[in-house]
């Protein structure tokens, strides 16, 4: 049998180092070390159908280290994955092959999330525990009862984001999370005593994990701890303690086997020396028969599962299917009747009263800062160790985490998570954010306190140049609401938009509404749209978001009187105008030489709106510790300064 695991692990290891040679780029070492700890994964423990892989109980296997991303395209063509075949690998790295260099998410193909940045796919993996509990507490365990294994290495667990991920992991005490760490003490740069001395064992078990050590190239031993995690209590590590690039006679437990090709004479010395005398790409019948005879495993057991889906196949459906149109349309009239002052922030707690209530797909949390997002109403239940009948998670002061987990909770079903922070934490945010377009995830970021209205926390706290680092993300919607009305509408945008994650950047200081009309259409839905025009014939387009558009509106009427005229433009999204017809943009911005745009942050992101003779009103420096109104008048944001600037421009 013994002669058998090697056969296997050899396939893994010759297809990827072969295929990283073509490619003549990539990363050999580290599929090379851990072929042994996937071949028993794979052939005793992974739960999978190559014919459906997106089977809703199938285990998740996550590969964090996505640098070795060879070793999971291996993997799923020996399975018998369609997705992947020899000629795509033959194409590794090549342009438009779903083989890249680092895994990307695509649906039904077994490549579950997109990793590289390290320590994603350990955040990633969270998110699929907890999505996996939530749904079996509501479903049944007789109906889901899968698990997700995570392989990370020693550069995935330096990263800040592994330690915010596994606290919360053993916090929660996920049971059905198995972390695969690829213990080879090998990094880029050289052993990684250059810069770690953690005690593995200790720091695992502080988070609340168990912790098994093991010889990573012993089928015995890595047999034996995935069979004792399958009843484990809480989330568990199994330390593999392998060698990188194992097999090569002079590139093993190296550097050099980490990051790029081993070389055509080496790789000879390596066929050599694991007695694999096949020519690159040849996987021998007898041994790839043996593979797909693994993957045609997955498709029994799924056969059997489905006979009691069957039963409760209405129960799920009726989980996933949500109400918002008619929650939405509810909560619109209800604010048009409600005609007040609000910050935004109190508009989106409101919205989120009427969509929580009885929907059971819309999973909430904050990192930290519920009662200042307004992120939590009063019909949210508590995720917590003891009990998954909930809908909201504590996720502590850990945003990059918090945002890395709603990715796995996305990708796991059709749960839609959202999570709050402050805006100016986007920073800690941004890697997980940028993955979420990237994968094309609805995924909803709740980011409130958007400007220097904050006030008194002064330039740490008050964010200048997110708002325009966060536009130049592909694929995100970056929304910013300037009433209730408003807030609703992006609101509704953002649950809507399925293949696009959604920032709502909201207010703490309240604002006067700037729609108090009924329209069934929603306006933010074209990105920008006309709010107020001082006559019919008029001299200068103002464009201004959130906070600013009462700001421009103040603006307009004082111009007025000096017979000035104007239109107001509301753009909420920068990313949906965009995307506009030309015959709408030219309504919007074509009707005036002179624009100008307000928004109390960074100008960047403007000037592509307001053409050579434009001009932009903003902050283009750190912020000031005061009250906000004094703040909004140091920078020269009040309706007397941009009104009296206007005028002067238009002298010239």
């Amino acid at each position: 049998m013994k002669k058998n695991y090697k056969d296997l692990s050899n396939a893994i290891r010759f297809l990827s180092i072969d295929a990283v040679q073509k490619a003549n780029s990539g990363h050999p070492g580290m599929p090379m070390g851990m072929a042994d700890v996937a071949t028993i994964l794979f052939k005793h423990f992974l739960k999978y159908n190559p014919k459906n892989p997106n089977w809703i109980n199938r285990d998740r296997f996550v590969l964090s280290a996505g640098h070795g991303s060879m070793l999971l395209y291996s993997l799923l063509f020996l399975t018998g994955y369609k997705s992947i075949s020899l000629d795509k690998i033959k194409k590794f790295r090549q342009l438009n092959s779903i083989c890249a260099g680092h895994p990307e998410y695509h649906p039904g193909t077994g490549i579950e999330t997109t990793t590289g940045p390290l320590g994603q796919g350990i955040a990633n993996s969270v998110g699929f525990a907890i999505a996996e509990e939530i749904l079996r507490k509501k479903i049944g365990k007789d109906i889901i009862n899968h698990k997700t294994y995570v392989l990370a290495g020693d550069g995935c667990l330096m990263e800040g984001i592994s330690h915010e991920a596994m606290s919360l992991a053993g916090h929660l005490k996920l049971k059905n999370l198995v972390m695969l760490f690829d213990n080879n003490s090998i990094s880029i740069d050289g052993p990684t005593n250059l810069a770690v001395s953690d005690n593995y064992k200790k720091r695992f078990e502080s988070y609340g994990w168990d912790y098994i050590l093991i010889n990573g190239h012993n089928y015995s031993e890595i047999f034996k701890a995935l069979k004792k995690v399958q009843n484990s209590k809480k989330p568990t590590v199994i330390s593999c303690k392998t060698e990188i690039g194992f097999g090569s006679p002079n590139k093993s437990g190296k550097a050099s086997s980490h990051g790029s090709p081993l070389g055509r004479d080496e790789i000879e010395l390596v066929r050599k020396k694991l007695g694999w005398k096949h020519k690159p790409f040849k996987i021998p019948k007898n041994i790839l028969n043996e593979w797909k005879k693994i993957g045609i495993r997955g498709s029994k057991i799924e056969t059997k599962w489905n006979k009691i889906y069957k039963i409760k196949k209405n129960k799920i459906e009726k989980i996933f299917k949500n109400n918002f149109d008619k929650q939405i349309k509810s909560e619109k009239k209800n604010a048009l009747n409600e005609i007040k002052s609000l910050a935004t922030r109190k508009s989106s707690e409101l919205i989120l009263n009427t969509i929580t209530k009885n929907n059971n797909n819309l999973i909430g949390g904050s990192a930290d800062l519920a009662g200042s997002n307004n992120t939590k109403t009063k019909f949210h239940k508590i995720i917590k160790s003891n009990n998954y009948d909930g809908n909201y998670i504590h996720y502590g002061v850990r945003e990059h985490a918090m945002c890395g987990i709603m990715n796995g909770i996305a990708l796991h079903s059709k749960f839609i998570p959202y999570g709050g922070t402050f805006l100016i934490f986007s920073d800690y945010c941004k890697p997980a954010i940028r993955l979420s377009a990237l994968m094309k995830q609805r995924v909803i970021y709740v980011m409130t306190h958007d400007s220097i209205g904050l006030g008194e926390d002064g330039p740490t706290h008050q964010p200048i140049e997110q708002l325009s680092g966060l536009r130049s993300i592909p694929n995100l919607n970056v929304f910013r609401p300037a009433d209730r009305i408003e807030t609703i509408e992006c609101w509704e945008l953002a649950l809507k938009n399925l293949k696009t994650p959604s920032i709502l950047s909201l207010t703490r200081q309240n604002l006067d509404p700037v729609r108090n009309k009924h329209t069934k259409e929603n306006k933010c839905a074209q990105g920008a749209y006309e709010i107020l025009r001082t006559n019919k014939k008029i001299h200068l387009t103002l464009l201004a978001s959130g906070s600013e558009v009462n700001l421009a509106i103040k603006t307009s009427h004082k111009l007025a009187k000096n017979k000035i005229y104007t239109k107001v433009i509301s753009v909420p999204c920068h990313e949906i105008f965009d995307l506009q017809s030309i015959l709408y943009k030219k309504k919007i911005l074509g009707e005036t030489k002179l624009k100008i745009s307000i928004e109390a942050g960074s100008t960047d992101c403007w000037n592509k709106y307001l053409g050579s003779q434009g001009f932009a009103f903003g902050i283009n420096e750190f912020g000031r510790s005061a009250p906000y109104k004094d703040i909004y008048k140091y920078f020269g944001l009040t309706a007397e300064n941009i009104s009296k600037k206007i005028k002067n421009l238009i002298k010239k």
